[in-house]
Formats: C-alpha cells, structure tokens, sequence
C-alpha cells in the first residue's frame, strides 16, 4: 500500500458552512426509527440529501462538485450519523468513490474523471467489495473476471453487504482474472444497473444499521465496458494510488459515523442522568451520584479522543502532511480508534441512562445496535490491528 503516500498538497479552502439545516437533520432523526422498525431503505433522506447536495460534497468543483477536503467529510458525516447512522453509513458509499476520484484527479491521474462526471449529474455509486470468506480483501476476490479480449470483463460470482442495494446507478467492485494462472490479476471495475447481468438478492435482516439495505448482489454475468474498468492490478495487496484514494476517504468516513454514534449515545445518557431521580441520594437526580459521574468521565474523555485523533488525521490529509509510508497505518488506527471508543461510549451511556435504555422505544436501544457493526467494515479489527502493528515494526511488506 505504499502508494498511498500523500503529495504535499495546498491547505484546503472549503471549510465551509454545514450543509445539511438543523430542520433538515430533525427530520432525519424523525424518520430513523421508523426505517430501523421496518427494516426499509430511507427513501425520504436520499431525496433530502440529493437536494441539499450531500452527494456532490467530495466532486471537484470543476465536475460541478463543491469540492469539500477529506477533513470536511468527516465533519458532516458524523452530524449526519448523529441524527441518522444508517443513512450516514450507506451514503459513505457513495462518498468514497466520489473522493477517491478526486484524489485520482487531484494527483494528475484521470481515470475517474468519467466518474465524477456522472455523479456530478447526480448518479449514485455504490461498493462491492464484500465476499463470504474473503478475508484478504481488495487483495483477492472469491468473484471472477473474464476478460473479453476488448479491455471489457465479464463478473461472476456474490457480493454481500451492498448497501444502497436499491438505488445505485453504478457498483464499483473487484474480481479475480484467473486466466493466466501463473499471474493472477485482480480487476477494479464499475457495472451499470441498466445493464444487467446482477439482480439483488434480499438478505439484510441485521442486528443494527438496518436502513443501509445491504443486500447481497449476485453476478450472473455482468459486464464492465473497457472505459470503466479502473485498474488491474496483480493479485495480493495492492499497491496503487487507486487503493490510497478509496482508503483515504472510506475509512475516515467510516470512523465518523461511529463517532456521530457515539456522540448521540452520550447526550442521551447526560439528560437521562439530569432528570432521573434517585432514592439513596435524597430525591436528587443521578447526575449527583458518584458512580455517575465517574461514568460520564470516562465517556467523555474517550469521545473527545476519538474525535481529537479522527480530525487531526484528516486535516493532516487534507493539509498534505507528510507521514510517508505510515499513511495507510494512521488512517487505520483513526477508524480502528473509532469503532472500538464508540463502542465504550455506548456500553456507558446505556449503564447511565439505566435499563430504560431496554426498550425499543429508547433511541439508545436503537444505537446500542448501530454500534456493533463497527468492527466489521473493512478493515476489520483483525485486518487493521495487523497492519497497524507491522507499519510501526518497519515489517509490513515482509512475509508472514
């Protein structure tokens, strides 16, 4: 993953205004548990975001984007998930692509320009990069490509956890060309909805982030023309720009909904504690209580650590801060931070709040749920702990 190293680049100028209203966000909020009750894609929200141009934050101005930096993603992301984690999640999708393109742009290389064309005209993206069992990720694929012998391939196989299953235009996903065995190539590529050759299989009935609808998507076939194939790349793990531009804007955005999460949790629980009352202090509310207190200290020190190590990476990013070929560990250890503090700060806020946060009613019932996908986006704990560890131990590319 070396290529990800990041060019000194000029400090970004967007560092704007929030683009989404506080009524805009209450609605949001209102809808939430309704589509986690239902288990149903949010429709609604989409239409909202579409309008406000949520879509169109990470696409260069000069794609008729608004040119938002890595930093400024994560900022609106986690006031997203603060009020709707799964439509913050699923909308990432869609984030990363559009941000890896304009990385690409970014460092002279145009090969998504096409991408960012499309989205600019209000296409949507979705990932498939998820396989039952593939637990190497974008360095090998349990999906096959064909190639057609006019730079098209032809994909076959399943992708699991699609979110935006019932609304993409377009599924960027990777395959493995197994036609020369001696040197085996992993394909990146983008597929059509109107083109066929894919249908969605209905398996998202999850514990939490229900609204994402990340449904299977079989391949039965589909075909990625020439001008959409990004790269080939040999197989094993990737070393291409490519790969550090979808990092550099994913996984931060990931990291940010679970802190959005994490935030919620946590007002919740400081209201809750304000208002309960409690017999063994005299009638006073919990907010007095010494174990509360304690509580509420540790979740707070470990929110303002998530955020303080999630923005300082991604200005560092955006900046064009020089930490060479530790870029891919420091993106990692934000989002591995993120993931496993959120989860505290949920498990805490719960405890505070006390067992009203039992019931479905309890937006906090809702969020304890949310929270638990954490560990599970790519890079799982396992994956990013690796190599976070061999980074820091100079070993990273040495074999195992």
């Amino acid at each position: 993953m070396n290529q990800i190293v990041r060019a000194p680049v000029a400090a970004s100028d967007a560092s704007s205004r929030p683009i989404l209203s506080d009524d805009i966000l209450k609605q949001f909020a209102a809808r939430a548990p309704e589509y986690d009750r239902e288990n149903s894609f949010f429709h609604e929200d989409l239409a909202d975001l579409r309008a406000a141009g949520y879509l169109r934050l990470a696409i260069p101005k000069e794609f008729g984007g608004l040119g938002y930096s890595v930093a400024d993603i994560v900022r609106e992301q986690a006031r997203l998930a603060y009020h709707a984690p799964s439509t913050a999640l699923a909308i990432n999708m869609h984030l990363y692509w559009t941000g890896a393109a304009a990385y690409l742009w970014e460092q002279g290389d145009h090969t998504l320009d096409w991408l960012s064309r499309e989205a600019g005209a209000g296409k949507i993206f979705a990932a498939g990069h998820g396989e039952i069992g593939n637990d190497l990720g974008l360095a090998n694929s349990s999906v096959t490509a064909e190639p057609l012998g006019d730079g098209s391939y032809r994909f076959t196989g399943r992708k699991i956890f699609t979110s935006l299953s019932p609304v993409w235009d377009w599924l960027g996903l990777h395959g493995l060309d197994n036609s020369d065995p001696a040197q085996p190539k992993i394909v990146h590529a983008f597929i059509r909805r109107q083109d066929g050759g894919h249908r969605t299989e209905l398996t998202w009935d999850t514990i939490g982030v229900r609204a994402t609808r990340s449904d299977d998507t079989i391949l039965d076939g589909a075909v990625a023309h020439a001008p959409y194939v990004a790269r080939v790349l040999p197989a094993g793990p990737p070393d291409d720009p490519f790969i550090g531009g979808i990092l550099s804007t994913a996984i931060p955005g990931i990291a940010a909904v679970y802190y959005g999460i994490a935030k919620r949790a946590f007002d919740l629980a400081i209201g809750s504690a304000q208002r309960r009352v409690s017999a063994s202090l005299g009638g006073k509310t919990y907010a007095h209580h010494p174990y509360t207190q304690r509580d509420v200290a540790q979740a707070a020190i470990e929110l303002d650590s998530i955020w303080a190590l999630l923005d300082r990476t991604a200005r560092d990013w955006a900046n064009g801060v020089d930490h060479g070929e530790l870029w891919p560990a420091k993106i990692f250890t934000a989002k591995q931070h993120a993931v496993d503090g959120a989860r505290r700060v949920v498990d805490l806020a719960t405890k505070i709040a006390g067992a009203s946060s039992l019931y479905k009613r309890n937006e906090l019932e809702r969020l304890y749920r949310d929270v638990r996908s954490g560990p599970f986006h790519p890079p799982t704990s396992d994956v990013a702990y690796d190599l976070i560890g061999r980074s820091y131990l100079g070993v990273l590319n040495a074999a195992k």
